[in-house]
């Protein structure tokens, strides 16, 4: 729809610039899960770690989404996808190439990017709490919150119920992905993110987003220490800044097709988005306290409501966030 002269290594320089923040994402996630273990093992031995040590399958998870996120984008590469994932699957069965681009959309929007985001929100919000809830009530959370997002994302993807009730809509409200042919004739395919998926992932991230700064509100008014209060900001800034952000790029991304290069560099802005949240998280909510753990002695984090304020601003710098 706008005029972007066309750069022929713009797609390829993308593409290399998102297989690097993904490398990084993963190795940040790895050490992530590192200290996770690291304070699993300490924490046999130094019965004052225990009680913080309750939160780690929650931190967990967390590293675990981030890391299903990464691998899953992917499926966006069209170079990776084509050399290397489709000839793959195209020998087990029956496989289309934009089939991937379908199971993209679904998996990153419907529930590993909402995983994530949920339990980020409930670290935030257990580490006000007295006790701490079990593991099986983590999941259970996760999963309630998650799969009808996903549930509802695969349904309007692989079934397209406007198709089969003969409703039109415009052709970007369902598209997934575009195939093209090359200077050499070979057709490419790649990968878009339908309108309407995007709207239903951005009322979900609306949602949160309200949810999120309510539970950072409730925090901060317990916590006068300062700095973990300006941890607190942070958390929030990179979580309420950068997912509306990618929301309105990717709806953005609708004014081109997939296979123009304006579309890769708004999508490649929404990808940075997600993952500045995601890389932020996993330093503030894993690393960061799990480090401060070890360092202090391990007291629990927690905000306990019958702490003086004295004492909550003593017990700041280990608190889980």
């Amino acid at each position: 729809m706008f005029f972007i002269p066309r750069i022929p290594f713009l797609d390829s320089a993308l593409d290399l610039a998102t297989l690097l923040f993904i490398s990084a994402l993963i190795i940040l996630s790895l050490l992530s899960l590192c200290f996770i273990f690291h304070l699993c093992f300490k924490s046999r031995t130094a019965l004052h770690l225990q009680h913080f040590n309750s939160l780690w399958t929650v931190r967990f998870l967390l590293v675990l989404f981030v890391i299903f996120w990464s691998l899953n984008e992917l499926l966006r590469i069209p170079t990776l996808r084509r050399t290397y994932l489709y000839p793959f699957f195209s020998t087990l069965a029956p496989f289309e190439e934009p089939h991937f681009c379908k199971i993209h959309v679904a998996l990153s929007l419907g529930f590993f990017e909402p995983a994530f985001l949920v339990t980020l929100l409930f670290l935030v919000d257990v580490s006000i709490e007295k006790k701490t809830p079990n593991a099986f009530w983590a999941i259970a959370f996760v999963l309630a919150t998650c799969l009808p997002m996903a549930l509802v994302q695969v349904i309007f993807l692989f079934f397209n119920p406007f198709q089969k009730l003969r409703l039109p809509v415009p052709d970007f409200f369902v598209r997934s992905y575009v195939v093209s042919k090359s200077e050499l004739g070979i057709s490419m395919v790649s990968c878009a993110y339908p309108l309407l998926n995007t709207i239903m992932f951005g009322s979900f991230g609306a949602a949160y987003s309200l949810w999120f700064l309510f539970s950072c509100w409730k925090v901060l008014s317990l916590v006068i220490n300062k700095g973990l209060r300006t941890r607190i900001y942070t958390l929030a800034a990179t979580v309420l800044v950068p997912l509306p952000l990618q929301i309105i790029f990717m709806g953005l991304s609708n004014f081109w097709k997939p296979d123009h290069p304006a579309f890769a560099a708004v999508s490649f802005v929404a990808f940075l988005a997600t993952l500045t949240c995601a890389a932020v998280g996993e330093g503030i909510l894993v690393i960061k306290p799990i480090g401060d753990s070890l360092a202090a002695g391990g007291d629990a984090c927690r905000w306990n409501r019958e702490k003086k304020p004295a004492e909550v601003a003593d017990s700041g710098d280990k608190c889980a966030v």
